[in-house]
């Protein structure tokens, strides 16, 4: 049976909306009524120069936009988007300057500050002089140890206003973490906050920056706070009111780039190793977000935007992309239940928020506190909620509806770091399904495949895309040949975008994730890998190797870590107990495993590599595929139906 509809925008929403009003304007070119998403979005995919055409003048998009609006080839990685354009992200982030609020931003400790937009271009004025006078030049990188507050984003448009490289990462991820990304970029400056509360916890972020520092050889290290009288620098650090303060804010000459040219990296996993360092254009990121946030998110100037993010995830660059829309962002730093459950909820009123995004798990555990905001909230403001990180449970799309709010846009998006953006999303003029995401995005050719290869309806499938999209990455960091990049994404199908997730396409156009069909952990909807965990047991001396492996629990998914012992050693409470404070100080406590399992042997394949896939397969009850591939299959006997596994 099709899933029931929980949600129908009316008449004057839909044609109120941005996608309507879009459909209106280009409908000689593709002769489809305004509410016909399914037309519309086939145009796309038929008509990429008259799309892209179109969107980059809907989107009023500043910069010279060419001649070109695409250069096609077979091959969908080099298929080329406005070739002759220049453009800035920064210049579209803060265009009209003026008096409306451009952030308001809250802190775990309850702390409230806003910014003008007059005031944020002015200290982004007063950031680029700086770090020019530091001597960071177009094509640096700028690295980055913050959290996601205004400081952050004045930064990262600031990197962005010159021409530099961003990569950032969050304080909670320790100086492991931290070192292992920024280092591989080599930094010419460095921005931290020395310090952060989280759950009311003062937590030093020092050795975080002295490791990044010493492995990148950073001399520029800025910090954005006053540091702690008892904090201990093996750097020269200086504070960010210090490295302003002698320049006046003045005109921003914006460095306008050709379209390719990259202007963020992003952080992989680390499933395999170290995070690959995945580099994004900047003007694909600018159009591709403001394509999801205005036409799929139906965000309007001077509307109210939130998004529960950090700044080591790509929505925390998706949500700053609501600058360019115009509208005001809210943003929060620290425990969304602290200092009580409804923290977040109170400030859909309190700043009258419009759109508001968060993570799948944490609507999932208001569900679970029976936390009923219906009963004690307001919502007026609220036309839409954003969800993502994992799949979003149909028990909780009827707990929002039931519980939240009755006439809302419940939009489950779907993307991921690899392209900076959503494949899957809202569709302002669709009805919401339960369990469902409304949608592709416009420009976007899906497709769900079976063992065969072959496209499915109504069952899983592996996901790909099959056309070339502006947030496909230029490329790794470091990877010269491309053969990283190639194998990340194009090893499985010849030509098509693999991305990992096991998906099931409905008749009406809609979408169900089923979760990952790749080795990559999702506990609470954020993607870690299994390498960071390796590395933190490697250092106890009584296990001679593990292996670590999601499983599906409750709606989400937990770590499981099964260790072989070595000779003569037993697994018991003390030892446990030291493998996960382990794990949680050298990585982050994302990575502690929620079961530490004792094996006799783990799997490995023929050339010696350890295989996570049949592991997680196993305890999922699922058929091992390729069971030639492994060394030891047999020892997948003690994976099975392990009693430590059901509660």
């Amino acid at each position: 049976m099709p899933n029931p509809v929980l949600w129908t925008p009316s008449n004057e929403r839909q044609r109120a909306s941005n996608l309507y009003a879009f459909a209106e304007k280009t409908k000689a070119l593709h002769q489809c009524a305004p509410d016909d998403y399914d037309g519309l979005l086939q145009f796309s995919i038929d008509e990429p120069q008259a799309f892209y055409n179109s969107l980059w003048d809907e989107l009023n998009i500043i910069g010279e936009k060419g001649e070109r609006v695409l250069i096609d080839n077979p091959d969908i990685r080099k298929v080329r988007f406005f070739p002759d354009a220049k453009l800035n992200y920064a210049e579209n982030a803060l265009k009209q300057p003026d008096d409306r609020l451009a952030i308001i931003g809250h802190r775990d400790d309850g702390t409230r500050r806003e910014i003008t937009r007059r005031q944020l271009y002015d200290l982004v004025s007063q950031l680029v002089q700086a770090m020019r006078a530091k001597g960071v030049e177009k094509g640096d990188r700028v690295g980055a140890i913050v959290t996601n507050d205004i400081e952050a984003i004045a930064l990262y448009l600031a990197s962005s206003a010159m021409g530099a490289i961003w990569a950032s990462c969050s304080p909670d991820f320790g100086p492991e973490g931290a070192t292992d990304r920024l280092a591989q970029v080599e930094p010419k400056i460095l921005f931290a906050v020395p310090h952060y509360n989280y759950a009311g916890k003062h937590i030093d972020v020092a050795p975080s920056i002295n490791a990044v520092a010493k492995a990148a050889d950073i001399e520029h290290v800025v910090l954005l706070d006053n540091p702690k009288a008892d904090a201990q620098y093996e750097v020269d650090v200086q504070t960010l009111d210090a490295f302003v303060a002698p320049f006046a804010p003045a005109e921003i000459q914006f460095e306008r780039m050709e379209f390719d040219a990259p202007m963020v990296i992003l952080f992989s996993s680390g499933t395999t190793g170290k995070p690959k360092c995945i580099m994004h254009r900047g003007a694909g990121l600018l159009i591709q977000h403001l394509k999801e946030l205005v036409l799929h998110s139906d965000v309007k100037p001077n509307d109210n935007f939130f998004y529960f993010t950090t700044c080591g995830w790509m929505m925390w660059n998706w949500l700053v992309s609501g600058l360019a829309a115009e509208a005001t962002l809210i943003t929060f730093d620290g425990n969304p239940f602290y200092p009580k459950a409804p923290r977040l909820l109170d400030l859909i009123d309190k700043e009258q928020i419009n759109i508001f995004g968060t993570s799948a798990k944490y609507i999932d555990a208001l569900s679970n506190m029976n936390v009923k905001p219906r009963e004690t909230h307001s919502f007026a403001s609220l036309r839409t909620i954003l969800s993502t990180g994992s799949p979003l449970l149909p028990e909780n799309f009827d707990y929002v509806y039931r519980d939240w709010k009755e006439d809302v846009q419940l939009a489950s998006i779907s993307g991921g770091t690899d392209i900076c953006g959503c494949f899957m999303g809202g569709v302002p003029t669709k009805s919401v399904y339960q369990g469902e995401l409304q949608g592709a995005q416009l420009g976007l050719d899906l497709d769900i495949l079976d063992d065969d290869g072959q496209s499915v309806v109504n069952q899983p499938g592996e996901f790909v895309c099959r056309n070339a999209h502006m947030t496909m990455p230029t490329g790794f960091w470091g990877d010269e040949s491309g053969e990283k990049y190639h194998s990340a994404y194009f090893d499985k199908y010849d030509n098509l975008w693999a991305h990992g997730d096991f998906v099931e396409k409905t008749d009406n156009g809609g979408y169900i994730i089923h979760g990952r069909s790749d080795a990559t952990l999702n506990p609470g909807g954020v993607r870690i890998g299994t390498a960071e965990i390796y590395r933190q047991v490697e250092t106890i001396d009584e296990i001679e190797e593990a292996i670590a492996v999601g499983q599906d629990w409750q709606g989400d998914q937990r770590v499981i870590l099964f260790v072989r012992m070595k000779d003569g050693v037993t697994l018991d409470d003390d030892l446990i107990k030291l493998v996960k404070t382990r794990i949680r100080k050298g990585a982050t406590p994302r990575h502690t495993p929620a079961k530490v399992i004792a094996v006799k042997d783990i799997p490995r394949t023929r050339s010696g590599k350890i295989s996570e896939i049949a592991v997680r397969d196993v305890i999922h009850g699922r058929k091992i595929k390729n069971t030639t591939a492994l060394a030891n299959v047999e020892c997948l006997e003690d994976y099975k139906n392990l009693p430590e596994l059901q509660d």
